[in-house]
């Protein structure tokens, strides 16, 4: 009997998946889907307040030493040393603020300065206002101060011409913050990729529906994750079940698009049309059927240029879908790193036996923390039809192909919702 044992790059690989040898390992899908993607070299100047969450195209470097210049780390009184010698204390000769110019200190005294204020040319310490009294227009000092004390100096955080942001990174508030710091308003950055997300199937409608028919989830969901990753997104409507209208649909996107995304269609059923469209509209099936639970009816193509991306038709199974190779394709157009699937260690606060042969991808909820490692509650059942487990869960967690039983505290690995990359947990304590 084999028990949880995450390995390779998504924790999902264990054991040869036994369900057929057609089926590749979601670790062999997942670079075929980025095979047929390569980075966008077109760029575009935008405002740094239109710049969040675009993707830097060069080296952003800084144009001058921060701070400018020597400053006060503190509220207190900037002095001379030297001055303190055989004294406790300094009369006060005036004050200086943030935005204030720089301003000579006067020999054997003190001046009252504010965080960020330029020190006074001739101080060579600060000392804080906690550690001094006031009395009759003099400072009293309740220690002594040391040269450098509570001084930032300039060029201390960071020197002309260092990289402030480095080509391909998809800038953050914190990004922002900085480069506005440095003065810089205006940002390189790559076109973002432009996507066309189709659903497919006569039963799926926008609202009003007919009889038999129920509302299209999918498609509103992928244009939200599209969007969220930093695609441009266009929606393409519902294909209906009818090959030559799909063929016709697809036929020319190659001009118009990075990539084409749809759901449903793409297994082995009478109505399953997207992969015979595809080759009709002149495109090319590269890769299908992922040993995956759920999600095994995946499809990689191209049409031209653009790569074709065909995920199953149940919601859960298109969350998973996306997460595991529409975001990694996103982010290389984007010219970005693809962060790898699941890449926080967590382990298990459930039993569950379950049936070998794919990796399996389910939502879990945080129950707390064991020596720092989180705790996953196992959320829903093994159906890829229902979003309700979904939006209750705080991530994905995945166990390999090989497992047929998780035991409380055995290894998992995890995707909180929200992290981008796989440097850290956002829900660690």
């Amino acid at each position: 009997m084999n028990s949880v044992n995450v390995s390779g790059e998504c924790g999902c690989d264990g054991l040869e998946p036994s369900s057929g040898a057609d089926l590749m390992r979601v670790s062999e899908a997942r670079a075929l889907a980025l095979a047929q993607v390569a980075p966008l070299r077109d760029g575009q100047t935008v405002a740094l307040s239109d710049a969040l969450g675009r993707t830097t195209r060069r080296d952003i470097r800084a144009a001058a030493a921060m701070p400018y210049f020597d400053n006060s780390a503190m509220d207190g009184f900037a002095l001379r040393c030297a001055d303190l010698a055989g004294a406790r204390s300094l009369p006060i000769a005036g004050t200086v603020a943030a935005g204030d110019a720089s301003r000579a200190l006067p020999d054997g005294a003190a001046l009252r300065i504010y965080t960020g204020a330029p020190l006074p040319v001739g101080a060579d310490a600060v000392v804080m206002v906690e550690q001094c009294n006031e009395v009759g227009g003099r400072v009293e000092f309740n220690l002594q101060p040391c040269p450098g004390d509570n001084i930032r100096r300039a060029g201390s955080d960071q020197a002309s011409g260092q990289i402030l942001v480095p080509a391909g990174t998809r800038l953050a508030p914190r990004h922002v913050g900085l480069l506005a710091a440095n003065g810089i308003t205006r940002v390189e950055v790559v076109r973002p990729p432009r996507l066309a997300v189709f659903s497919s199937g006569n039963e799926v409608s926008d609202a009003p529906r007919a009889p038999g028919q129920i509302p299209d989830a999918n498609r509103p969901m992928l244009l939200a994750l599209a969007a969220q990753a930093g695609a441009d997104v266009t929606d393409m409507g519902i294909l209906p079940d009818d090959p030559g209208t799909i063929a016709d649909a697809l036929d020319g996107l190659d001009e118009r698009f990075d990539l084409v995304l749809t759901s449903g269609a793409v297994s082995m059923g009478g109505k399953d049309n997207i992969r015979g469209a595809l080759v009709a509209a002149g495109g090319s099936v590269t890769g299908w059927r992922v040993a995956l639970k759920p999600g095994k009816p995946v499809m990689f193509g191209r049409l031209g240029s653009t790569a074709v991306t065909g995920l199953p038709g149940n919601p859960f199974a298109v969350h998973v879908g996306f997460h595991l190779f529409v975001a990694p394709q996103i982010a290389r157009l984007a010219g970005t790193e693809p962060a790898p699937f699941a890449p926080v260690p967590a382990r298990a606060g459930f039993s569950w036996r379950r049936k070998p042969g794919r990796a399996e991808v389910f939502p879990v909820r945080l129950r707390g923390y064991d020596a720092g490692v989180p705790i996953l509650e196992r959320l829903g059942r093994s159906v890829s039809a229902t979003l309700f487990p979904l939006a209750r869960a705080d991530g994905l967690a995945i166990v390999p192909a090989g497992t047929d039983r998780v035991r409380p505290s055995d290894p998992l690995r995890w995707q909180p919702f929200g992290v981008a990359s796989a440097a850290e947990d956002p829900h660690a304590p």
